[in-house]
């Protein structure tokens, strides 16, 4: 769950048995989305890759700057490309209320595959802030020992 351009957004990812009516499910949703006054709600079937793999992150990437569309995917594509796994994200607008231009901020967990260094990330990632004219923070995750 999150904040993009002033709206709650969530992703949903649920299981269901191999008999489902698919085209039942969408129309019950639709009604679902009538009935809560939803601006949008999709359905897509999402291929099985396996069980999913233990996330292990590594560091905590922050950007932060004027809000602007094409921020998330900026920094979330260049992740991507270098096969980066996103395992947590969050949104928010800092700033006085009323104020012109709040201040969007993005942190993200990151876990990196084993060939790659976080200072490819960094790099990859500086990139991207100086062309969205944004600041970016990256340090390493510290484990909580319970």
């Amino acid at each position: 769950m999150t904040i993009l351009r002033g709206h709650f957004t969530m992703v949903l990812v649920l299981a269901v048995p191999d008999d489902t009516d698919a085209a039942g499910l969408d129309a019950d949703l639709a009604q679902a989305r009538q009935r809560l006054d939803l601006e949008a709600l999709s359905l897509t079937e999402l291929e099985e890759t396996g069980a999913p793999a233990e996330a292990a992150p590594s560091h905590i990437v922050t950007v932060y700057g004027a809000d602007h569309p094409g921020i998330v995917h900026a920094v979330t594509a260049a992740l991507a490309e270098r096969g980066a796994n996103i395992t947590d994200l969050s949104t928010r607008l800092a700033g006085e209320e009323g104020e012109e231009r709040p201040v969007y901020v993005l942190m993200m967990e990151i876990e990196l595959p084993g060939e790659l260094s976080i200072d490819e990330v960094e790099g990859a990632l500086r990139r991207v802030v100086d062309e969205q004219q944004l600041e970016l923070s990256v340090h390493p995750l510290e484990r909580d020992m319970l």
